[in-house]
Formats: C-alpha cells, sequence, structure tokens
C-alpha cells in the first residue's frame, strides 16, 4: 500500500510524521506523495483540509485519517499516544472506509464564459472585499427563493456543519445525509427588506444559484482558502458527484464527535 503524511509543520507533529514514516516504510508500505492510498494528516483541522485539497484530484483512489496533535480534531481519530498502535492496523489491517459528501461550487464570469469548480469538505462563504451588504438573488431548483441582502451566506456539508455553519446557528447534519446547507450571516430584515432568516437544507438533487444583484468584488471562501472574484455572474452549488473517503481502524460516532468537541464535560 501507498502512504502519504502530511504535517502542520510545528516541531511536535513533524516528529509524529518522522516516526510514522519510518515504521510504515519498515513495514514495506511505499511513501507515495504523488499517489497514496492513503493520506494520514498529522495537526488539526486545518492540516486535514489542505491534506483534503491536496488531493481531491483523486478521491476514488484515497483515503483520509486524522492524528491530531493539538486540541481535539473533529476529523481526527487518533492521538498521538495512540500512533504505534495505529501504525499497526495501517500495515497489517486492510481498512474499511466511509464516505462523506461534498459541497460544489461552480462560480460563472458575466462575460468570457469562464468559470471556476471547487470541492468543499467544509464550507463555502461568501462575502464583500469591502465590507459592505452582498445582496443576491437565490434561486433553488430554477425558482426564485428570495433576495438576500447581509453580510454574506453559508452553504456547507453535512460534515462541515459542525464548523462556520454552526457559529452562524445553523444546525448540525449528521455526514451520513447527502444534503447541503444555506445559512445567512447577519441578513437585513425589516418592512422593505425580508429573508427566510432560517438554515435552508436542500438535498442532492437541489440545486441552489446566487446571483448577484449588485456589482461588486466578492470574497469567497472554500474551507481553508480564499480569493477574491470580480464580474461574478452566478454562484452554484450543490452536492458534489464526488465523496471524500475516510479511513476507519475503529468506530468513533459521529454524535460522539460531537459531543466531545462542543459539550463540557461538567455537563455529562
Amino acid at each position: 500500500m501507498k502512504f502519504k503524511i502530511v504535517s502542520r509543520g510545528d516541531e511536535r507533529s513533524n516528529k509524529l510524521k518522522a516516526t510514522m514514516k519510518q515504521y510504515l516504510i519498515d513495514f514495506d508500505l511505499v511513501y507515495a506523495k504523488e499517489d497514496p492510498d492513503l493520506v494520514i494528516s498529522v495537526g488539526g483541522d486545518g492540516t486535514f483540509l489542505e491534506a483534503f485539497h491536496r488531493y481531491a484530484h483523486r478521491l476514488e483512489s484515497t483515503a483520509f485519517i486524522g492524528v491530531h496533535t493539538g486540541h481535539l480534531g473533529f476529523y481526527a481519530d487518533w492521538v498521538p499516544d495512540e500512533v504505534e498502535k495505529l501504525i499497526i492496523e495501517i500495515a497489517k489491517t486492510p481498512f474499511q472506509t466511509v464516505e462523506y459528501p461534498l459541497l460544489e461550487v461552480i462560480i460563472r464570469a458575466k462575460t468570457g464564459g469562464t468559470e471556476d469548480r471547487y470541492l468543499a469538505l467544509n464550507e463555502a462563504m461568501i462575502k464583500t472585499a469591502d465590507g459592505s451588504s452582498v445582496v443576491f438573488d437565490v434561486e433553488i431548483k430554477g425558482e426564485h427563493f428570495e433576495t438576500f441582502r447581509g453580510d454574506g451566506i453559508c452553504i456547507s456539508t453535512p460534515s462541515g456543519s459542525t464548523a462556520y455553519n454552526k457559529a452562524l446557528g445553523g444546525a448540525i447534519l449528521h455526514p451520513s445525509l447527502e444534503a447541503i446547507q444555506i445559512t445567512e450571516n447577519a441578513s437585513i430584515n425589516n418592512r422593505i427588506f425580508r429573508t427566510i432568516g432560517s438554515p435552508l437544507i436542500l438535498p442532492k438533487h437541489h440545486t441552489c444559484f446566487l446571483k448577484p444583484m449588485v456589482d461588486s468584488s466578492f470574497l469567497i471562501q472554500i474551507d481553508h482558502f480564499t480569493k477574491n472574484y470580480q464580474n461574478v455572474k452566478s454562484i452554484q452549488c450543490r452536492v458534489a458527484q464526488e465523496r471524500v473517503r475516510f479511513a476507519r481502524f475503529k468506530q468513533f460516532p459521529f454524535w460522539n464527535r460531537v459531543r466531545d468537541s462542543f459539550v463540557a464535560e461538567e455537563d455529562r
């Protein structure tokens, strides 16, 4: 089996990476930067997102697993004290995988016919570059739904529903659900302007279009990176055909992750 390790870059993570790499090579596994079967993230959720995007072009062939070396990582199943056990599991046990849905974002330009396509593991966040309100016509399944005015719009995956989406008051979705969630960031609601004011959960056969009503420069954040866009005709969001594959060597139920990440010990 071929493997690759992506480290957060701090001393502890780099040391753990070196140890894991040497032991796995000693077990006759092959270290492969270009075409790994398994990508191991050592760090936090940001490191995991970096690893995902680095190999997003080969999701059908690559599975991911996380080891967290800081605070509890939502995408990390393993802690440093368990690394020896993990090495043996990887070397000796054919891993099973679970698959979670992803978000597809297509940004189309008004002129030139160009479009950029991205996959998001967590979310896409759309704001204006100058901090002014965004104004979008929101279409769902080809029908006008509302005109949104506010600070921005977050579109998240189920596995990313615990990130920015949760901070905006969105619902936490189990990642087995093939859906995306649209959550408002500080919408303007008064007697003239009105939005739904609640998160919307769209199934995989529903597509959302965001069409700018005002010429603006947009900051579009896809997971951990942000890009500035001008001349935007539309932003299309839907459940992607691709899925992310997580390698599983032990059970770690999703609701246990939620509890351990967000519920204080004394509240249990």
